[in-house]
């Protein structure tokens, strides 16, 4: 036998309705929150929105080599590719067309400091080096120095207390440090075996 069973109400139907003053104040309720989100807008307008309070980290960019001046003054002209290869590191540009060039460029971009961009070009005739021209290049000192993109102050802040501070300091340590007591010791105590005797082990 099959037993027919009567359909489950619906969501709606097993809420609880609410009566007409209840629909009023719900609504009532609604107008009034849209009101004052409306008013607190217009007071913020003259205020700094979030999105500008808050600004996305971004990552440090770097492309192409690091090339100082102490990498440029180990140069010298006669040097094969190879040696070159060696001080400078690999070239970020060669071209098929200008097989006597190697181009350096060297970018970084970091959050909160102004970009750096140098280049450095070499040139060779044949297998040897001729001559190389670019632009000014910090030493390796200097460039590490240009990373760090903490703030140095003017004037480091004075560390020296004056005599009524350090007596105002002595006065509030002697009231607070309590009195150290030296444990006495009894003589004659003795302490009862670690184990018994006759017990196997």
């Amino acid at each position: 036998m099959h037993h027919l069973s009567s359909p489950r109400p619906s969501l709606y139907e097993r809420l609880p309705r609410l009566s007409r003053p209840g629909r009023v104040l719900c609504a009532l309720g609604a107008v009034l929150a849209l009101t004052a989100c409306s008013s607190l807008g217009d007071r913020m307008q003259g205020m700094p929105s979030i999105g500008s309070l808050v600004t996305p980290y971004k990552i440090d960019i770097q492309q192409g080599n690091v090339v100082t001046r102490e990498q440029t003054q180990a140069l010298q002209p006669g040097m094969s590719r190879l040696q070159v290869r060696d001080i400078l590191g690999s070239p970020l540009l060669t071209s098929v067309f200008h097989a006597d060039r190697w181009d350096y460029v060297f970018t970084f971009k970091r959050q909160g400091q102004p970009s750096q961009q140098r280049k450095l070009v070499v040139f060779f005739k044949g297998e040897l080096l001729e001559r190389f021209e670019g632009d000014e290049l910090p030493t390796e000192a200097e460039f590490v120095a240009s990373l760090d993109v903490r703030r140095t102050s003017d004037k480091p802040p004075v560390l020296k207390a004056t005599e009524e501070q350090l007596k105002a300091f002595q006065a509030r340590n002697a009231q607070v440090a309590p009195a150290q007591t030296v444990p006495t010791v009894v003589p004659g105590t003795t302490y009862p075996p670690l184990e018994t005797p006759g017990s196997v082990q």
